[in-house]
Order: structure tokens, then sequence, then C-alpha cells
């Protein structure tokens, strides 16, 4: 099995893509690809079973209907601008706030931060994985499901915060210390340095291993009354099983212990 990660940026200088490989004997990190092209993140999807990205498949279902309705005139509802808890719902996802719940983390919000720039080219991404026979659930039911690395990395039990842009080494190489230390089937091999000097390979490296989360079904997934919000919005996948579970020796015994 292979399974990609991307952490994705608006354009490609920020953008990293990681692919490992999984067989009996263990896990191998087979390519890393940074910067990465719309071209190199379509071809990942199509080569990978499953392909875990970090960003926003989506935008709040209010927030698209509140532009849409903008744009013809006075939005309803617009006159209570001063009420935080209508512009959170226009500002976050129903997945955000679930996250929210689980770890504390609080994700970037689409609509209102910088990230949305990230979120338009991704949703082209969508556009031409589509073209590419590669149509994408938002719900991460599909080829590719969303993911948040710090979430991931929190819920493994590994440092989360502290460690982005690349001033910030020695938190990197804490992260990839704590990486051998709880998945020591996992080979790096020659990327191993560069994971340790860039957050964007890092967080490409997390998300691949949190699509194998998803793959076997160690991620969490939307409700039966969640699922057609998910699919509009996207659904952030957290992991629900410790890296152990995802070792190929392992798994068979984690699914008897379930």
């Amino acid at each position: 099995m292979l399974t990609a990660g991307v952490d994705l940026a608006a354009e490609p200088a920020g953008t990293a893509i990681a692919l490992i490989g999984w067989d009996s004997s263990g896990a191998r990190l087979r390519e890393v690809i940074h910067p990465a092209g719309d071209d190199a993140v379509v071809k990942a999807v199509v080569q990978a079973g499953k392909t875990g990205i970090d960003c926003p498949l989506g935008w709040p279902d209010e927030f698209v209907a509140f532009v849409g309705a903008h744009r013809s005139g006075p939005a309803p509802g617009a006159e209570v601008v001063t009420d935080r808890a209508w512009r959170r719902r226009l500002a976050w996802r129903h997945t955000d706030e679930v996250v929210r719940e689980q770890t504390g983390l609080i994700p970037l919000s689409v609509s209102a931060d910088r990230i949305g720039h990230t979120a338009m080219r991704c949703a082209a991404v969508q556009a031409q994985l589509a073209r590419a026979d590669r149509p994408v659930d938002r719900s991460g039911r599909g080829p590719v499901a969303e993911v948040y690395p710090a979430a991931s990395l929190k819920v493994w039990g590994m440092p989360w915060s502290g460690y982005k842009t690349p001033k910030n080494r020695v938190a990197l190489g804490a992260i990839v210390d704590h990486l051998g230390q709880l998945a020591p089937w996992l080979e790096l091999g020659v990327h191993e340095e560069l994971c340790r000097r860039s957050d964007h390979v890092l967080d490409a490296v997390i998300a691949a291993l949190t699509a194998r989360a998803v793959a076997l079904g160690h991620a969490s997934q939307p409700g039966d009354k969640e699922l057609a919000t998910a699919r509009t919005e996207g659904w952030i996948a957290i992991p629900t099983a410790p890296l152990k579970a995802f070792a190929p020796a392992a798994t068979g015994s984690y699914h008897r212990r379930s």
C-alpha cells in the first residue's frame, strides 16, 4: 500500500508531498517532493491508495450562503454582526468545532484567515482530480482525506506546536526523535535530515501517516447526521488509535483486540 501526505500552501514553494510505502516488514518514506506544483499533487493522489491533505477542502455552508446572499443585496443576518456566535458560524466549519471539542486545538478559519488562499488552490486541485477520475469526497470516504498534522501529533503524544518555520530546528528534531521512538518501523532513510529542516516536509509525513489511519478505519468519521455537511464543508480526520497500530506487523493483532 502507498499513502501520500500533502502539506498544501498557496504556492508550490511552501508545498511538500511525502509518499510512504507499506509492506509486511514495515514502512518506508519513498519520496519527498518539495516544492510541489499542482501536477505533482494530482499525481500523488492518483498513485496512492489514500492521501491526506493538510488544507480545508471546503468552506462553512453558512458562510457560502451568506456571501451568495450578500452579492444580491443586504444579506439576512448581517445586521447582527456584533453577535460573536453568528460570526463564528460563518468563520468555522462543523468539523473545526469538532476538532476544537476533541483536541482543544483551534483550526485556522478558512473564511477569515490567510489559509483561505490555500483553500482556493485546493479547490482547483479538486477540480483537476475530478478530471483525472479521482473525484474528492470531502467527508474523507474517497481517495483524499482532510488532515490536521497538529491534531495528529497531539493525539499521538508528540510535540505539536512551536516547530513551524526553519528557525525552529530544535523543535523539528524533537518531533522526528519522538517519531523514531513511537514508530521504529518507519524508515525515513535519506529524507530524515530534510524532515529535521523543513516543517513542510515533516507535516507531509504526518499527513501520510494520518492517511494510513484513515485507510485502516482508525480515524474519526462524520456520523450519519453530519455526513451531508461534511461532504460540502470537509471533514478533518483525527487518528483514533496510537501509532503502533499502523505498523504492518501489528495491524492484524490490533484489529483483533478492538
